[in-house]
């Protein structure tokens, strides 16, 4: 299992938290250190069934400067989301679990972080 975080971010501590209060193994990836690529960010919406869009932090201020949301929510334009996500990763919503049963979520709730642990301990 792989969370990714940011440091300074209160939902990727306590999901670091409640994944130690569970014995979970994991790898940490800080992804604004360790950015993921496009490819990467492909293979985990895959695994998430969600969009770009749908992970995006609309609200951080390269967002902002970026039009996001003037930008069209569709097919033609999901390559351009992916390189804004992969170029700005802070607009990356954040934990992001990936278990080794090719699932992911996005950990901001003790609930999400708990499917995660479930898929990881072949529970689902």
């Amino acid at each position: 299992m792989e969370i990714w975080i940011n440091p300074a971010c209160s939902k990727c501590r306590s999901a670091i938290s409640l994944l130690d209060a569970e014995g979970a193994d994991y790898t940490v990836r800080r992804y604004l250190e360790d950015v993921p690529t496009e490819d990467e960010i492909r293979q985990v919406l895959v695994r998430l069934g969600l969009e770009p869009w749908d992970i995006t932090r609309t609200q951080e201020a390269a967002a902002k400067e970026l039009g996001l949301k003037d930008w069209p929510r569709d097919e033609a334009s999901r390559d351009r989301w992916i390189t804004a996500l992969a170029g700005h990763p802070k607009l990356i919503q954040r934990p992001i679990i990936t278990a080794t049963d090719g699932t992911a979520v996005v950990g901001r709730t003790d609930e999400a972080v708990r499917d995660a642990l479930a898929h990881e301990q072949g529970g689902l």
